[in-house]
């Protein structure tokens, strides 16, 4: 029925944003103990640690965006697999914050309506150009992780553990969707990828 799966999707839309995401994995880095920051270096990766909780809000809605409008159920499993890793991600960033005294974004509500909407939109071009995009923002993110594993305090091994395992889990996800049959994007949409991620990356680190 297409209102319970409405109904579904509202509640997805409303835990993301409202509820404390979950994980089955051990916290990466939890057995890290609490390094010694200044206030500068503490707000610094606290500010990075926003970005990276908003990226997999972002996630989490694009990912959804697409599986509604995936046409292929082998691709929709996919998507939905993925989808349950970047909610470890998610929690692990929280969690991550609440540690280093700060908050999560308070645009989050507009960076997943917005990503949604990428989300479906991706999916409606068919699956094949939805699995590129996909690929595309993996890559990107990958590319982001690695300046943030740059920039995070050397001392604060348990950020820089979350950052890399989720590193890790981005790049599998592109290959995944390569296997299943990404379109390599055109340069025009690749660049303005990027640009739409150094506005939000830009803006949430403050906000």
């Amino acid at each position: 029925m297409i209102s319970d799966r409405f109904i579904m999707e509202f509640d997805r839309a409303l835990r993301t944003l409202c509820a404390p995401a979950s994980t089955v994995r051990e916290v990466p880095g939890n057995s890290e103990a609490e390094s010694v920051m200044s206030e500068a270096e503490k707000a610094h990766a606290a500010a990075l640690m926003r970005v990276n909780h908003v990226g997999e809000i972002c996630a989490q809605a694009l990912y959804q965006g697409q599986a509604l409008t995936s046409r292929q159920d082998g691709i929709r499993r996919a998507l939905e697999q993925a989808a349950r890793e970047e909610t470890e991600h998610l929690a692990w960033t929280e969690r991550r914050l609440a540690e280093l005294g700060s908050r999560t974004s308070l645009l989050n509500p507009f960076w997943y309506l917005g990503a949604l909407a990428i989300g479906v939109v991706a999916g409606k071009l068919g699956d094949d150009w939805s699995l590129g995009f996909l690929a595309e923002t993996e890559r990107q993110v990958e590319a982001h992780l690695d300046s943030h594993l740059s920039e995070l305090p050397e001392q604060d091994k348990r950020s820089r553990a979350i950052v890399a395992q989720m590193r890790s889990d981005e790049i599998a996800h592109a290959e995944t969707a390569m296997h299943l049959g990404a379109r390599e994007l055109p340069p025009p949409a690749i660049v303005a990828m990027r640009l739409a991620a150094r506005a939000m990356t830009r803006t949430a680190y403050y906000v």
